[in-house]
């Protein structure tokens, strides 16, 4: 809570005013059963018509000014917790982009989603309420008991006796409350998990006639969301009739105690009909709080869930560069395998690994001891089975995760040393599992780039073999659908590859971008892209052999090891795992 109390107090001021008219509101409507019970008692037995049209036309006015202070006092809560949930959602969206991979991993994507979604609304939500009835709720309870005290006291000690049972009530109820709405937000990541992944897999499931198991998945998770959601509501649920009970056998009470003070003479008919005026008061504003304590349940469990995300740790920053980096003379000593011919001098290669391990899990080893290097304007290849560690070597090297040994080099910095910005400034990259988004196609392709023009934009289409764009009826206007299900796989790859090269970068990362082409396309792009971008340094992720097999240099993986580095001809010569790909594939192709 401390956290959303952040986000508060710059609105201290404005809260503070609708407050004080929230407040003078209610104190207005405070004070119409007492005048009903001035003009039942002094002036009804008299018959005095002015002082009943004086004392009526008052009310009426109060009456006015209580809902002109009320409503206005509403309009500002809404505008007021409007932009606390806006900033809120706002900062809460910017951290999770800024989460590390291994925090993403932690927390799931789903779970993000859920609290920047449901649990952002529960906090609105709860701000509102707190505002709205913050103020109103507290004052009519005591206010309410003042009156009925100055008015009747006898009567008062009634409601008094009650007091202390509703207090014990709302407070047990309410502790409880937001332990169980924390499981139930939890049930709705899981439930918002099988969503997520049952609409991207739609149309595999339809293929494979499994919508029946989907929606089993679905209504196991949905139960649980359910069951949970019914625990915590019927927790909250019994405070309502709780208080009506204990409140209504006190208004019996109280009928039957007035009835025998009047019939005494003690108390006068107007002072009862306005104490059970009061005692309605208090038991709406008994209400109110029943309400809001449900209100603030389920907005403590949300803002609990999102303090988690806006307090996770920066991790993955800068670290400082070695001091020696910075005197003259010194320079980063090239990694072994830096190709160079005989007689030419020493180079600093553009990206360098050594003795790189890592593991997802800390527990068994993605990669390890992997070391290579690659010069400007090279091309490295890297290609083994599934599950090798090839996109996890692009991942170390965007700094997604940091390696557990070793390290890794751009023109011999530790990229540890580098700012986030400045680094991912370097790459244009392809991942595997990449995304369109709902938009025109130039849009995806600049992608909230605006310094790209559209001549860079052409070439990188034509690049990218990408020509089918203009042959579209609207050409770059062209709507996709999310995630490019209007577009074939090699339609979408070549987008994505347009994206990639429209910034120019100075490393391209290319993560198994060719699968879906044939092989005329495929060698078209390998030769656009060696004349096109010839000086940039490309790291280019395969499965088939073809797409690497003039690369410079290439990584065979196998279970994370090194199984192979050097070039085609080097690797059929010495490596049997790439002699075999090599040939499997080649032997289709014949």
């Amino acid at each position: 809570m401390r956290t959303l109390f952040g986000y508060i107090r710059p609105k201290a001021g404005i809260i503070a005013l609708e407050m004080c008219i929230k407040f003078t509101g209610t104190i207005i409507e405070l004070l119409l059963p007492w005048m009903l019970s001035v003009i039942l008692d002094d002036y009804v037995p008299m018959r005095d018509l002015h002082g009943i049209f004086l004392w009526g036309g008052l009310m009426v006015i109060s009456a006015a000014l209580a809902f002109i202070c009320n409503a206005l006092a509403n309009r500002i809560s809404c505008a007021t917790s409007r932009d606390i949930t806006r900033k809120l959602r706002r900062d809460l969206f910017a951290k999770v982009t800024s989460l590390s991979c291994a925090q993403d991993d932690e927390i799931t994507i789903p779970s993000l989603i859920s609290r920047l979604t449901s649990d952002t609304y529960n906090v609105h939500q709860m701000v509102d309420r707190m505002q709205r009835l913050g103020v109103r709720a507290p004052i009519l309870l005591l206010g309410g008991m003042a009156m009925t005290f100055m008015m009747e006291p006898v009567l008062t000690l009634v409601l008094v006796a009650i007091l202390p049972l509703l207090g014990l009530l709302v407070f047990t109820v309410s502790r409880n409350g937001v332990r169980l709405y924390t499981r139930t937000q939890e049930a709705l990541d899981v439930m918002v998990r099988r969503t997520k992944e049952s609409i991207a897999g739609i149309r595999v499931i339809e293929a494979l006639s499994k919508g029946d198991y989907e929606e089993a998945r679905f209504d196991e998770a949905n139960r649980e969301v359910v069951g949970r959601d019914q625990k915590a509501s019927m927790l909250m649920n019994v405070t309502n009739p709780m208080m009506n009970l204990m409140l209504n056998s006190g208004l019996t009470i109280v009928i039957v105690v007035g009835a025998y003070r009047v019939n005494a003479g003690i108390t006068q008919a107007g002072t009862v009909i306005a104490f059970l005026s009061y005692f309605t008061i208090i038991l709406n504003a008994l209400m109110m709080v029943s309400r809001m304590f449900v209100m603030y349940s389920k907005g403590a469990a949300g803002a609990r869930r999102i303090a988690e995300v806006l307090e996770s740790p920066e991790e993955l920053l800068p670290e400082p560069e070695p001091a020696a980096a910075h005197e003259p003379g010194l320079e980063p000593v090239a990694a072994e395998k830096t190709a160079s011919e005989p007689g030419e001098a020493l180079e600093v290669p553009e990206i360098s690994f050594d003795h790189v391990s890592f593991s997802y899990g800390k527990v068994e080893e993605n990669l390890s001891d992997i070391s290579f290097s690659v010069r400007k304007g090279q091309t490295l290849g890297i290609i083994g089975p599934t599950g090798s560690g090839k996109s996890t070597i692009l991942s170390l090297l965007l700094r997604f995760y940091d390696p557990d040994q070793g390290s890794i080099r751009i023109r011999g910095r530790d990229i540890r040393t580098m700012d986030k910005k400045e680094l991912h400034s370097l790459f244009g990259a392809v991942f595997q599992n990449d995304f369109i988004y709902s938009d025109d196609i130039e849009s995806n392709i600049r992608f909230g780039r605006d310094d790209i023009s559209d001549e860079r934009i052409a070439s990188a289409i034509a690049t990218a073999q990408a020509d089918f764009i203009y042959e579209k009826k609207d050409g770059l206007r062209e709507m996709l659908a999310s995630n490019g299900s209007n577009l074939s796989g090699g339609q979408k790859q070549r987008v994505l590859l347009a994206r990639a090269l429209a910034g120019d970068s100075e490393i391209l990362l290319l993560d198994d971008s060719s699968s879906a082409l044939d092989y005329k396309t495929d060698a078209a792009l390998r030769r656009a892209l060696g004349a096109d971008h010839r000086d940039a340094t490309k790291i280019i992720i395969a499965q088939r052999v073809s797409s690497i097999k003039n690369a410079d240099s290439i990584l065979v993986l196998e279970d994370g090891h090194e199984a192979g580095y050097g070039t085609h001809e080097e690797l059929m010569k010495n490596c049997e795992s790439y002699r075999d790909i090599a040939r499997i594939q080649m032997g289709e192709v014949e």
